[in-house]
């Protein structure tokens, strides 16, 4: 029988890869948009499907993470076999900016999510998209034993959200998993995101349109990985006999002025020509190092990180320059090369 599988921001990098997983093992999927003067849907363009059609399996549906009451209609009406709640103010930044929003729709909105499936008597498996932020200051390398020290309204966010999760598995037997994914990135990516803002620049640079690109921190360490496996690692995480909380990462870390090297030596540039740091975008509290431990999501769920940062960093800079060359062609400019 065919199942179905509602996603929280599907309309962002991880939701719309996600969407195209689920629909190619053939799911039924609904998602949750949030309703904007401008369309904000154009990850989703290459599923989209017309709701005229018929028999199609992607159904979206106007709702937000600080409404419950939108959220328990919905629930009730879709009855889902799954929930992957992906929607969250995401930005670790910006959360500084606007702590009280991020920690509404990052934090309560999760437990906005489990109540409404609670309240509906939902046999429902439930992902929560934990982050590495949570992890903070904490030495790497991280996994799921490694105590949480978040260093962002961002990261305090999640850290509620995962505790929400794990609190809803032990009171009231509910089947949640916590995916507790380190950074990965693809050319989906929101242009605001230091990989994209990056890669991006690095387009812009080659074909003459741009001369610099400013950053902050660029000693700080991450584990990229590439987006579409880590999607993968989700659906797995659902699959499981029993639930439980997973790393997923790639095990090895990279500084922001390493990506930035091999971005701008993807396409032939010197980097060091191009970078320039701006103290304006450091964080009142940084991050230092996140670097994973995925040792458990291979050995119970058969899940590998197989592309390293310095490959994602050539993957998205070749495909940034592919889209500007589009722009600059007057071609329609589509963001689902990869």
């Amino acid at each position: 029988m065919s199942r179905t599988a509602l996603v929280t921001g599907i309309t962002g990098q991880d939701g719309s890869y996600l969407a195209e997983l689920l629909l190619s093992k053939g799911y039924e999927v609904h998602g949750i948009v949030r309703r904007a003067s401008t369309f904000n849907s154009e990850r989703l363009d290459r599923i989209y499907q017309d709701p005229h059609e018929s028999n199609r399996r992607l159904f979206l549906h106007y709702g937000d993470l600080t409404d419950s009451v939108a959220l328990v209609n919905l629930l009730r009406d879709v009855q889902p076999n799954e929930v992957y709640h992906l929607g969250a103010q995401s930005h670790v930044k910006v959360s500084f900016e606007i702590p009280e929003y991020t920690a509404e729709a990052t934090g309560v909105g999760t437990i906005r999510i489990l109540e409404a499936i609670r309240a509906a008597k939902l046999d429902t498996r439930f992902y929560q998209a934990s982050s590495s932020e949570m992890f903070g200051s904490t030495p790497p390398p991280q996994n799921e034993q490694t105590p949480f020290h978040p260093r962002s309204p961002y990261g305090v966010a999640k850290v509620f959200g995962y505790w929400a999760a794990v609190n809803y598995r032990e009171a009231y037997d509910m089947y949640t998993v916590n995916g507790i994914l380190f950074n990965h990135e693809s050319p989906r990516r929101g242009e605001t995101f230091v990989t994209r803002k990056i890669t991006r620049a690095v387009a812009r640079i080659k074909h003459g349109l741009q001369d610099k690109v400013y950053l902050g921190n660029l000693e700080a360490r991450r584990d990229w990985g590439y987006a579409p496996e880590y999607v993968e690692g989700m659906w797995r995480m659902l699959q499981a006999d029993e639930p439980g909380d997973y790393v997923l990462a790639t095990g090895v870390a990279a500084s922001v002025r390493d990506f930035a090297e091999a971005a701008f030596t993807a396409v032939g540039l010197p980097w060091e020509n191009h970078v320039e740091v701006d103290p304006n975008y450091y964080r009142p509290a940084e991050v230092d190092h996140l670097r994973g431990d995925a040792s458990k999501a291979q050995e119970v769920l058969g899940w590998k990180a197989e592309t390293d940062w310095r490959g994602l960093a050539a993957l998205m800079a070749q495909a940034d320059c592919a889209q500007v060359e589009d722009e600059l062609a007057g071609r329609r400019v589509r963001i689902d090369r990869h």
